[in-house]
Formats: structure tokens, C-alpha cells, sequence
């Protein structure tokens, strides 16, 4: 373990120091690095584990990690700003900024509205869904925003749009595609612009078609195909298949960073903060979430919520949020709970990591 800008000895950095080092003696993950971030702004830093298996070098404090679907947040900022500026309507047809591109099966973009792409209320049915269980066979590949689309749409609706909530990845990769198509401009490009420079994300980036590294001090992301096998790096990658949904790099500190300021107003004009803070039920997530444009709300033991995203993609784990007094915490590990022996025991003792972190 590893920490700066606090003294130890406080209760809370005891208790969440051990809920770390649980994580990868008791659960398996091979590390784990934290960011907590008091409402002082005080920040403390955690690593346990080890950022190699193979050498067993130590975990990178603040290291880059895959951030994946904590990417739809910075997404749907975006294009909540661009609802903000009067050039997007959050409840307008996906067809007016889209024409002619959403048909299939029970799925039309004149039904189609921004909103439902960014709460997952749309009926779309998920690309990934399409992709391989084994992701080592198409490590190398890039796969460009409409062949993910093309594969979302060889399937019918799942349900009318707005019936209910359903976590489907092609909503966002479609969010990425209007916010091209409105500025003329890369998304890549309008998530740097618009968040990670004026939001201070230092070490945050989206990476260029075909980067399939991670840019500066980074521990080694592991998968493996069932529960229980021996876990494999998968660091080096093609995350071109996330892009919109799932493809930045970031920190614990930049991420938890992120949400504080998205909290404070700083990246989003009050009226379309409101919006993306009006929650539905989505307890597929993890028990007690709620699900706004594409932010995630979650109840916290000591009261109040917790407002994130959370990650997955072969490789990493990420889960954590903001409070609205100012409290941050983000963890990160380097293998998804599946590929852990007890999946569900490690991703609830994650969720408890996190809570431990934000509660005093």
C-alpha cells in the first residue's frame, strides 16, 4: 500500500487499506490501486498486489488503467453539452442527426430518441453480445464504430423504445456517432476538448485508431476465459471494439476527478445536469443502482449516494463515484471478477471496497 497527502493512522484508511489487500489475497485479483478523495480534497493513494505477475513488479501508484464503460459518462457529458448549446434535442429522434442510419427488426430511429440511448432505455440489442466470448483471438483487430452497429442491428429490437431500462453498449456507440455527426469533428477529439482538458484529467486519454498500448506507468491487465483458469495479460489490445462505450484510458485520481467536477457543475450547465441525474431502476447493474444519462447512482451504508459509472472490459475493473459533499473514491483492478474464482463474492467485496472508501 501505498499513500500520499494524508497521515496514516485514521480509521477509515485502516479499513479501507484492508479491504484492498483483501481483493488480491482472498479474491484473487492480481492488483488493485485506489484513489480516495476526502471532502477537503485531501487525496490518499492505495496499490496492493502485484502490476506483473510474472516478475512481481510493484503496482504503479496512480497508474493508468482501461477505464471501459466509465467512458459512456464522459460520452454522455458530450452530448448533454451539445443539448445545453441547442444543437441536439434530448427527447428529439436519433433520425434527425442519424437519418436513414438506425432500421432493422422492430428498431427505427424516428422511435429512437437521445434519450433513450443515453439512459439504455432504447430496446437496442448489444453488439457485444455478437463478439466472441474470447477476446485473446481479436486482440489485434480494429473494428470501426458502424461495422459495431452493423452487428448490433442483425438482431431484432429487444423491446419498443422507453418500455424499460436494458444496458446495451450500441446506445452509446450511436451517442458517439451523433456527436460526430452534429460538430464535424472526431470524438476522440470532443472528449478532449470539452472534459479531459478543462477538467485538469492529466494522465486521461482516448487513444488513437490502432494504439493498442497503455501509455505511461500502468499495471499489466490479466483475463482469463472461465472462472478460475490461469489468468493471462491481456494488456496489450484493440479497444477500437469499446470506442464510444468503453475505450479511455485514464487514473483512479483522473476518474474520481472527473466525477467530482461533473457533480460540481463544472462540465455541465444545471439544467442538463438535472437530466442526467434523473434516475431508473437498474438493479442488473448491482443491487440498489439507478441508471441517469449515463451516470449510475448508488446508495451508500453511511447515507446518500454515491454517483459513478463503473467498468468492465478483459483486463480491468473499475468501480467507484462522487458525492455531492465533495467525497471521491475510484478502485481499480487488473482482472474482471468472471475470471476470478468466485465472481460474485470478488464483485461484492468491491462494491464494499468502494462504500468503505466513501463512508467514514
Amino acid at each position: 500500500m501505498s499513500s500520499t497527502r494524508e497521515p496514516p493512522g485514521s480509521g477509515t484508511e485502516e479499513e479501507v487499506e484492508r479491504a484492498v489487500e483483501r481483493l488480491v489475497r482472498t479474491d484473487g485479483f492480481p492488483a488493485a490501486l485506489a484513489a480516495v478523495t476526502d471532502g477537503d480534497g485531501r487525496v490518499r493513494d492505495y496499490t496492493a498486489g502485484a502490476a506483473d505477475l510474472a516478475t512481481g513488479a510493484p503496482v504503479p501508484v496512480n497508474g493508468r488503467v482501461r477505464a471501459a464503460s466509465n467512458t459512456k459518462t464522459f460520452t454522455a457529458v458530450v452530448v448533454l453539452q451539445l443539448v445545453g448549446e441547442g444543437r441536439v434535442r434530448l427527447d428529439g429522434p436519433v433520425e434527425t442527426y442519424l437519418p436513414g442510419l438506425l432500421r432493422g427488426d422492430g428498431i427505427d430511429g424516428r422511435r429512437v430518441t437521445v434519450r433513450h440511448l443515453l439512459q439504455h432505455t432504447s430496446g437496442l440489442p448489444d453488439y457485444t453480445e455478437s463478439l466472441s466470448e474470447d477476446p485473446f483471438p481479436r486482440r489485434d483487430r480494429y473494428t470501426p464504430p458502424r461495422e459495431l452497429l452493423d452487428l448490433a442491428l442483425a438482431h431484432p429490437a429487444r423491446f419498443p423504445p422507453g418500455a424499460r431500462w436494458e444496458y446495451s453498449n450500441t446506445n452509446y456507440v450511436l451517442a458517439g456517432l451523433l456527436a460526430q455527426a452534429v460538430t464535424g469533428r472526431p470524438l476522440a477529439e470532443l472528449v478532449t476538448r470539452r472534459i479531459i482538458e478543462p477538467a485538469r484529467l492529466r494522465h486521461t486519454y482516448f487513444p488513437t485508431a490502432g494504439d493498442r498500448h497503455i501509455r505511461g506507468p500502468h499495471p499489466k491487465g490479466y483475463h482469463a476465459t472461465r472462472p478460475g483458469r490461469e489468468l493471462k495479460d491481456i494488456t496489450v489490445m484493440d479497444p477500437s471494439w469499446g470506442w464510444a462505450a468503453g475505450q479511455l484510458i485514464t487514473t483512479p485520481r483522473d476518474l474520481s476527478r472527473f466525477y467530482t467536477a461533473l457533480l460540481k457543475g463544472d462540465l455541465l450547465e444545471p439544467a442538463q445536469l438535472r437530466q442526467m441525474r434523473t434516475t431508473v431502476g437498474a438493479e442488473d447493474l448491482w443491487p440498489g443502482a439507478r441508471y441517469g444519462l449515463g451516470l449510475v447512482s448508488t446508495p451508500l451504508s453511511c447515507g446518500g449516494l454515491a454517483w459513478g459509472h463503473g467498468g468492465d472490459i478483459p483486463g480491468f475493473h473499475t468501480r467507484g463515484g462522487a458525492t455531492d459533499d465533495g467525497r471521491s473514491a475510484t478502485l481499480a483492478l487488473t482482472a474482471l471478477p468472471t475470471a476470478l474464482p468466485d465472481a460474485k463474492a470478488a464483485a461484492r467485496h468491491v462494491l464494499s471496497a468502494v462504500d468503505a472508501a466513501l463512508c467514514d
